[in-house]
């Protein structure tokens, strides 16, 4: 098979590039799409994240001008400065095609990262750790939660043939909540200790202050996140754009703020499996996808913790186990029976430790792969 290269350059082959996986995973069992209408505004210029991101959409096509794969190959200049690295980035990463599809797409993009000054590039990153990442290596036997990715068996052997190596793995915890009656232990007692030591109040982000609470979170956010691996600094118009987007998903109660002296020092997110509802519409809100929407959340009955993060001078104080005791508790209230911590960096020893002291199990694992240029 002849395969040729191109950049996006219009509408219509962006809209390609967003609709090409609904082609590729039609009979995939647990590929869940996007919506293409978020697709499209994720892509726009609306996305504050274009402010400081150069980014190149690249579309392989066979010798009949069928798609048959996807890229992309982009430059995080915040990341770059944050690092003092040269660092470009590939992601998007789609085929059905093997490595004839494969090879000319990422030769296309390390071309283009070079170009640029880069000196490794490293992916998948769909922009960064703030977004979706990471080439699933095991558990594809089960739909990913919301916001996580599912991807085909045979890309980390592409990957590697093309000379990539390992960078990262990102691990996903999964962890069944028991009866509402039900209480980890050693987790109380943590809670106990904690709350005897210090003088912290945890409540749920407020819908009615909604502005409001989530400028209080990221004054959280960039301190509480900066030592992670990966990490790239959200500017507050990235961060606002992001919490708008995912407000008509979260459930207030399940968004914890712990303060101290009514200033915000650690945050616990978890929000509602939405995939189970999303598998259903196809990429599509109408015209029967709205009703999925409206009547399926009834149904959701799983979590995603995506993020816990505590400021540096109150870390190993209990905070973080108070956060997931009353997330925990919130959670059987609300009727939720499952919870998927995700994703842990395979280094974050006390986080893993405390999982599976509570019983959750690592049943996913994804790769973030690496390449000198």
């Amino acid at each position: 098979m002849r395969v040729e290269v191109s950049e996006v350059a219009s509408r219509r082959e962006l809209a390609q590039f967003i609709k090409y996986p609904l082609r590729l995973y039609a009979h995939d069992p647990c590929y869940v799409p996007h919506l293409i209408s978020e697709r499209k505004e994720f892509f726009s210029h609306k996305n504050p994240i274009f402010e400081f991101l150069d980014v190149r959409y690249l579309l392989a096509r066979d010798e009949h001008g069928k798609v048959v794969g996807r890229l992309s190959a982009h430059v995080n200049h915040r990341y770059n400065e944050f690092t003092g690295r040269k660092t470009g980035f590939f992601g998007f990463f789609e085929t059905g095609a093997g490595l004839e599809a494969a090879a000319p797409l990422m030769a296309r993009a390390e071309s283009w990262l070079a170009a640029q000054g880069m000196e490794t590039a490293q992916g998948p990153f769909n922009f960064s750790t703030n977004e979706e990442c990471g080439l699933l290596v095991d558990g594809f036997d089960t739909p990913p939660t919301i916001m996580m990715t599912h991807t085909r068996p045979d890309y980390p052997e592409l990957l590697e043939k093309l000379g990539y190596r390992k960078a990262k793995d990102l691990l996903a915890y999964k962890l069944k909540l028991p009866d509402i009656t039900f209480d980890f232990p050693f987790l109380t007692r943590f809670s106990e200790r904690a709350r005897g030591r210090i003088d912290v109040n945890i409540r749920a982000m407020d819908s009615r202050s909604f502005v409001e609470d989530v400028r209080r979170v990221f004054r959280i956010y960039n301190r509480a996140w900066s030592q992670n691996w990966g990490f790239v600094p959200m500017t507050e118009a990235e961060f606002e754009y992001t919490a708008r987007a995912l407000k008509p998903v979260v459930d207030f109660d399940m968004a914890l703020i712990a303060e101290i002296r009514a200033e915000p020092v650690a945050f616990i997110l978890a929000l509602p499996d939405f995939n189970q509802v999303f598998k259903k519409m196809n990429g599509r809100l109408l015209p029967l996808g709205i009703f999925h929407y409206l009547f399926g959340r009834r149904a959701i009955d799983t979590v995603r913790v995506i993020t816990l993060g505590v400021v540096k001078e109150h870390r190993k104080r209990g905070i973080d186990a108070l956060l997931i005791h009353e997330l925990q508790k919130n959670g059987v209230r609300r009727g939720y029976r499952a919870g998927e911590f995700s994703w842990v960096l395979e280094d974050n020893v006390l986080l893993r430790r405390m999982l599976e002291r509570m019983g959750a199990d690592c049943h996913k694992t994804y790769r973030i792969y690496e390449k000198n240029l």
